[in-house]
Order: structure tokens, then C-alpha cells, then sequence
């Protein structure tokens, strides 16, 4: 099943035909970026979807080789942090984009649920304007394009509709891995944001850690193989494309909800491409504390934090941070040692 920007919009507009509310309140609206730069290079951002740490171990690179080249290869850490208040998927992809935390009465984002809700949308979730990655890119000029194997995703497009310039959803995460690599090739996209579901599908029908969900990622890796040998293969994507990726939650047995587990909040962080040396993130950001084991608070040094990607972005494209973000904008996260 696949979903476009298009088909979005068509039934956006039936249901504003059908509908006898008022217009959106300002709140509605996404906040803007803070002033307008061109973006420079380009960026894909990946959310292995579920994707605990632990499983990389027990693979080894002959079964993930794709994943461990790009930790080996970049400034990354397997110790990264998810939102504290939710280990759940569509909160903590909200916080990727926005930069925020959960709680909307500490200047959270406020997306709580989990499901597809096709009536809503960020800004009504916070009660006020919030922008995204994508809104900063779309203010510098740039284009982004989402590429997600889960409905709910349809979410962004909703909060904001001149970010995000195409969106597919699809399923089939060889479909999806295609779409986007023919987009990456024929679309000179700022952002290509793609979520691979692969590994929490197999999570949930098999248990996180099972060998089902151990044969899952190693697919996963596979497919960000395909994605991988075309931008190699590509001079001009060879030499302007920078990686982000990271993952909503981990997981251990059935589910990932537990906040409080450590195999549920415990989530990689890696940033690979032209001009990015192997280095750990924590070597290199001494105002960031390695976590070990704890969950960690939003209080003093942070963790590296899966909400970090949306300025790690915006960093990388020469952009200015997301509005109202709270992770690396004061902060930058350094994924270089200059």
C-alpha cells in the first residue's frame, strides 16, 4: 500500500469540503524557521525502527556488515538515549523532527499516542506552533521527502504541509528502499528522511531479541546496503550526502513500552558521510555525558538523544537550529573534531 503527498492532499481537501468547523486557530500553524540559508550538501536521515543495540552484537558484522561499517566508519555511539517519557515510535520520531522533548508543559512536542489519527496534528498535540526539520528546509529553500513503512508517519505531512514536499507509504520495505533510492538519484532533495520498520514488526509478532527479530535487522542491513552501493556509486551523492541514523526505541520480549528498561531506551546514534571521521560521540562532545546504564534525567549534561537528529541535521546543511527546539540547539552536537 503506498501513499503519496497527492493522495494526502486530495483527502485533506474532501473532508475540509465536508467539514463545518472553524478555520485552524494561529496555534495551527508551524512555527518558522528564524531566518532563510540556502541548505548546503544533502542529507539522509534513517530510524531503524526498534532497533536495540544488542542486536548488532549478537549478529556480528558478517550479518550486519552495512551497520557496522557506517559505526566503524563515523562519529557514533551505540549509548545514545530515546525521549524519557516514551519509548513508543510515533512520540519519539516527533521528537527526531522538532527537536523536543514529549511533555507539552515543559515546551514538548506533546504527540503522547501511538496510533494513526488522521484528524490531528503536532501543533494541535502542543497546544502552540512547533517546527521541524523540515520547516527550517523548506525556509532555506530546500525540498525533503519522507519515506515511511507505517501509516501514522502521515502525521508530518499534516503538521507541515510545505515541508514536506512528497511523502511514501509503503509496507513492502524493499518498495520503500527503492522509492527512496530512485528519489535520492533523480531529485536533488535537501532531506530524505526514511523509516524502516523491518525490525519492530518482527519485534512485536516474535519478541525483540528473538531470532526472528535478529533475522529482521540482518534484512534491514541489507536493504541499507542497496541504498548505500547507489550513493557510492553516484559522484555527485558521493560526495554531498551525509547519513544520519538512529532508531525510536530498542526492545527486549514482546514489547518496548517499559520507559524505564534499558534495553527499551537505549538506542544507537551515527552520522557517516564526506568529512566525517570515525570518532565516538562522546569523545567528542564534552558537554555530553555518557550514560552507562541509566535512564538519564533532561536535567544537566545530556546524553546523546535520538532528538538530536533534527539539529545534527540542520548543522550538517549549514541551517540555522529548529525553532523552539531543546536538543543541540544551544548545544550543537559535534560530529567533527574541527
Amino acid at each position: 500500500m503506498r501513499r503519496t503527498s497527492l493522495v494526502a492532499a486530495l483527502v485533506t481537501g474532501l473532508l475540509s469540503l465536508s467539514c463545518t468547523s472553524a478555520p485552524p486557530a494561529p496555534a495551527e500553524r508551524a512555527e518558522p524557521a528564524e531566518r532563510a540559508v540556502a541548505p548546503d550538501g544533502r542529507v539522509l536521515a534513517v530510524s531503524v525502527d526498534g532497533l536495540n543495540p544488542a542486536a548488532l552484537n549478537r549478529l556480528g558484522r558478517a550479518r550486519t556488515p552495512v551497520l557496522h561499517r557506517l559505526l566503524a566508519e563515523g562519529a557514533a555511539t551505540t549509548a545514545a538515549r530515546t525521549e524519557r517519557e516514551l519509548t513508543l515510535t510515533l512520540p519519539n520520531h516527533t521528537g527526531m523532527v522538532t527537536g523536543r522533548r514529549v511533555d507539552r508543559a515543559r515546551g514538548g512536542h506533546g504527540v503522547t499516542w501511538n496510533t494513526h489519527r488522521p484528524g490531528t496534528t503536532v501543533q494541535r498535540a502542543a497546544g502552540h506552533a512547533v517546527a521541524s526539520v523540515f520547516s527550517v528546509v523548506h525556509a532555506g529553500g530546500g525540498e525533503s521527502a519522507v519515506f515511511t513503512g507505517k501509516e501514522k508517519f502521515t502525521l508530518f505531512e499534516r503538521s507541515w504541509p510545505q515541508g514536506v514536499d512528497a511523502l511514501t507509504y509503503d509496507e513492502d520495505p524493499l518498495a520503500l528502499v527503492k522509492a527512496a533510492r530512485r528519489d535520492l538519484l533523480h531529485q536533488d532533495r535537501a532531506l530524505t528522511f526514511l523509516h524502516l520498520a523491518t525490525p519492530d514488526v518482527a519485534g512485536h509478532a516474535n519478541g525483540f531479541m528473538s531470532q526472528p527479530y535478529l533475522d529482521a535487522v540482518a534484512r534491514t542491513d541489507r536493504l541499507l546496503g542497496k541504498l548505500l552501493r547507489a550513493v557510492e556509486a553516484d559522484e555527485e551523492l558521493r560526495r554531498e550526502l551525509t547519513v544520519v541514523l538512529t532508531a525510536d526505541h530498542g526492545g527486549k520480549g514482546r514489547d518496548h513500552f517499559d520507559a524505564t528498561r534499558y534495553a527499551n531506551y537505549r538506542v544507537p546514534f551515527l552520522v557517516w558521510g564526506p568529512g566525517i571521521e570515525p570518532a565516538d560521540l562522546y569523545a567528542l562532545n564534552a558537554d555530553r555525558r555518557a550514560p552507562g546504564r541509566t535512564r538519564t534525567s533532561y536535567a544537566g549534561k545530556q546524553p546523546v538523544r535520538n532528538g538530536d537528529l533534527a539539529n545534527v541535521v540542520t548543522g550538517l546543511l549549514g541551517l540555522d537550529p529548529v525553532p523552539g527546539s531543546a536538543f543541540g540547539r544551544t548545544d550543537p552536537l559535534d560530529v567533527t573534531a574541527d
